[in-house]
């Protein structure tokens, strides 16, 4: 059993400290907003559980570091639930309590007796800041390091292919798809990834010629060469030449605030289109990941980074960067899933508030509290769903059920 232990450790360790770090970020960020707002906070925690240092500062905020490296939390004076969303009858008694222990002046200090744009700006400061920290990591990337790109150059078309029946020939230089322009190999590969059973239009330069080529994408079930875990995605049967590989590095800030956002552009259209199929009934949603598949995909960049790396400072060096890499694709998860409309989630709020600034009042509290049930039952399942996902994904039962015989 011992011999299970390091293998835990590149699994559980890194996805750990990348979803602390993150998670703390996306607080700081209702943290920073509400200061802005001069909101009374009462706590700020990173990790869960019993803490194992706190302190007091001199603004009265309590900060804490829990024993369980799993995210944080803020929390305001006068929150009623983890949600902060107190009933609304409950408003009038709130405020004569503040009244009474720390005078009229300081209601307006509170979380609830904001004005409605001032708690929709606190609101959306959370995932405001996942959006933030993933930008200037990227920006960080492609302006300090050469990064490997492929040019969109077919090297090889492969027999009996939806490629090789519409056409594609070696040497073919990929200039868009359905109508958008593809910059390198890569984003021409997600966008193939995400479109099985689909006819594609590509265009493509022939010896100065441009040509359409119309390919029917087929279905492949394949294991991912790093994490290891069964992916089912669309192919159309091209390899790139090797020969178009470049190194690339932005030569200012502009050019990498532009590379930036285009990377997190490509991840969220990515996302967007992939929960656009689940709708048309042409995804089952099982690729859809939670925190085994994070953690399953972190251990499988640390096992490829221990492998690439003939050194211990050459390991350091690009875990380092792979985490961080890694990170602000979390990053951007995190912030996409906080603004879906769900209650108990910062987009669940924010369309509370939309409400509030229409009707000019806020929403009933039986509405409010039966919504943030469906909200938190919304969640747990979503939860249960990703977590069924990466076990089937990554053969955990048959892996169980070897132990057991």
């Amino acid at each position: 059993m011992l011999e299970f232990l390091p293998y835990l450790a590149i699994y559980t360790i890194p996805i750990l400290l990348i979803l602390t770090a993150v998670v703390t970020i996306h607080e700081l960020g209702h943290f920073w907003m509400a200061k802005a707002c001069d909101v009374a906070i009462d706590q700020f925690a990173i990790g869960f559980g019993k803490p194992i240092v706190q302190w007091t500062d001199k603004s009265g905020v309590q900060w804490r570091i829990g024993w369980i490296p799993l995210g944080g939390y803020v929390r305001f004076a006068g929150d009623s639930n983890e949600a902060s969303v107190p009933d609304s009858e409950d408003l009038e008694d709130l405020r004569s309590q503040i009244e009474a222990k720390l005078g009229k002046e300081a209601v307006g200090r509170f979380y609830h007796f904001k004005p409605v744009w001032q708690r929709a700006l606190v609101a959306a400061a959370g995932p405001a800041a996942n959006f933030v920290l993933a930008l200037v990591i990227f920006m960080a990337i492609f302006m300090t390091l050469e990064t490997a790109r492929l040019r969109p150059v077919v090297g090889e078309v492969m027999p009996n292919s939806p490629a090789a029946a519409a056409g594609f020939q070696p040497g073919d230089v990929i200039k868009s798809v359905n109508g958008r322009e593809i910059r390198d190999f890569e984003e021409f590969k997600i966008f193939v990834m995400l479109r099985s059973g689909e006819t594609i239009h590509v265009t493509v330069d022939r010896a100065g010629e441009q040509k359409v080529l119309s390919p029917t994408l087929r279905r492949i079930a394949e294991k991912d060469g790093v994490t290891g875990a069964k992916i089912k995605r669309g192919q159309v049967g091209i390899g790139p030449d090797p020969n178009a590989l470049y190194y690339y590095r932005a030569r200012n800030p502009v050019e990498g605030f532009n590379e930036a956002t285009h990377a997190i552009w490509v991840r969220l259209e990515t996302t967007f289109t992939y929960i656009g199929r689940i709708f048309k009934g042409r995804e089952n949603g099982d690729q859809f990941s939670g925190i085994v598949g994070m953690a399953g995909a972190a251990g499988g960049v640390t096992k490829a980074t221990i492998k690439a790396s003939p050194d211990l400072g050459t390991f350091f060096a690009n875990f380092g960067l792979n985490m961080v890499a890694f990170a602000a694709s979390i990053s951007i998860g995190i912030g996409f899933v906080n603004l879906l409309p769900i209650p108990m989630l910062d987009g669940g709020h924010l369309v509370f508030y939309a409400y509030e600034a229409i009707a000019r009042r806020p929403l009933a509290a039986k509405v409010q509290a039966a919504s943030f049930k469906v909200g938190l039952a919304l969640v747990l399942a979503l939860m249960l769903f990703a977590t069924w996902n990466d076990l089937v994904r990554y053969d955990a039962f048959r892996f169980i059920g070897g132990l057991i015989s």
